[in-house]
């Protein structure tokens, strides 16, 4: 718990004075009923119940001042409560390799199974984009709260050559920010690594993509994880093969705050995939995909068959649903000190009449 009025602290200082007070008044009580001896016959009469519950309003009261005091300096804490209404981004690796039966039927199906598990389990307040990546990333289904449409985009999933990790986070942060799309688009075209890359020189953009990546660099860095809009999930079953670095992505989205959760699909040993004259061996980048997750304050999940799949995205579910975040408590200790003071009254009146 932090205070946002610390100064306002001082004031509980009064606490220990108002209990000395009353002990000093009970002290002199006390001496009245010596030089008064029917006073003290009269409390002698009293048993020790009786003496006990004179003592509980003052108490109550005591508290309830306490209470307020604290409400006065406007304390916050992390608590849990349900999540604001956010924008989700669900980026698919749609490689080839993405065709293993290791995870039967196939891990595409698998991984779009679960992807149809998790959709169904999203609250109300959650909006999903999903994006499918290859040797390019492409918005398969714009941010939206209608289910129906996103469990349509999930069956358009095509399998495709590359894996172009760092292409499909970009794309995901564009879809997070639309305003900024152009200079998202013109870092990916002009990319040397990407597979758009050749054609930047030509036309002439090249230019362009070097004022959005200054634009970039001079843009206020924001502490990771503290955007609370929205988030991107990656799944990725192989290491980067074409397009912008990752990690270079993920400080991006670091600056602006941005949390991505990463999902290894497959096994860190991993697989031989291919057919048709042609194969190839494909392992999963966890090293790639912890250092993405750290970099922003997401988390990485390793999941090897579809059941490890489905438990990873139950567990992002309900961090969608429940999210723990800073939040003012002063009323609730005002509504305490209110509490208090109106049982203190209460209790008077129905002992004592007063």
């Amino acid at each position: 718990m932090r205070f946002l009025w610390p100064e306002l602290l001082w004031l509980l200082l009064v606490m220990p004075l108002l209990a000395a007070a009353y002990f000093y008044v009970l002290a002199r009580r006390k001496k009245a009923a010596v030089i008064y001896p029917s006073l003290a016959i009269a409390r002698t009469a009293m048993g020790p119940g009786q003496k006990l519950r004179r003592h509980v309003p003052p108490f109550l009261f005591w508290l309830a001042l306490g209470a307020a005091l604290l409400a006065c300096a406007r304390p916050s804490a992390t608590v849990t409560l349900p999540a604001d209404t956010l924008t989700l981004v669900l980026t698919m690796d749609v490689s080839r390799s993405m065709e293993a039966a290791d995870v039967l039927p196939t891990r595409l199906s698998a991984a779009q199974q679960a992807a149809r598990d998790f959709i169904k389990e999203l609250p109300a307040s959650v909006r999903l984009g999903i994006v499918a990546f290859a040797a390019a990333a492409t918005v398969v289904q714009p941010p939206t709260d209608n289910r129906q449409d996103m469990l349509d985009a999930i069956d358009r999933f095509e399998l495709q050559r590359g894996t172009a990790t760092g292409s499909g986070l970009i794309v995901a942060l564009a879809t997070l920010f639309p305003d900024d799309r152009v200079e998202f688009e013109s870092m990916l075209l002009n990319d040397p690594a990407s597979r758009f890359g050749a054609y930047a020189a030509p036309l002439g953009s090249a230019g362009a993509a070097n004022d959005a990546l200054k634009r970039e660099q001079e843009r206020p860095s924001r502490e990771p994880g503290s955007y609370r809009n929205g988030a991107i999930i990656l799944l990725s079953d192989g290491r980067r093969t074409t397009g912008p670095d990752p990690i270079e992505i993920a400080r991006m989205a670091a600056k602006r705050g941005v949390r991505i959760y990463t999902v290894g699909f497959g096994t860190p040993q991993g697989a031989t995939v291919g057919g048709e004259g042609w194969s190839y061996f494909m392992q999963l980048d966890e090293p790639t995909l912890r250092a993405v997750a750290k970099l922003t304050g997401g988390e990485y999940f390793q999941a090897g068959s579809a059941a490890d799949l489905n438990q990873v995205y139950n567990k992002l579910s309900t961090r969608f649903s429940l999210e723990r975040r800073e939040t003012e408590i002063g009323a609730l200790l005002a509504a305490a000190a209110g509490l208090l003071l109106a049982a203190a009254c209460i209790l008077s009146v129905l002992w004592f009449r007063r």
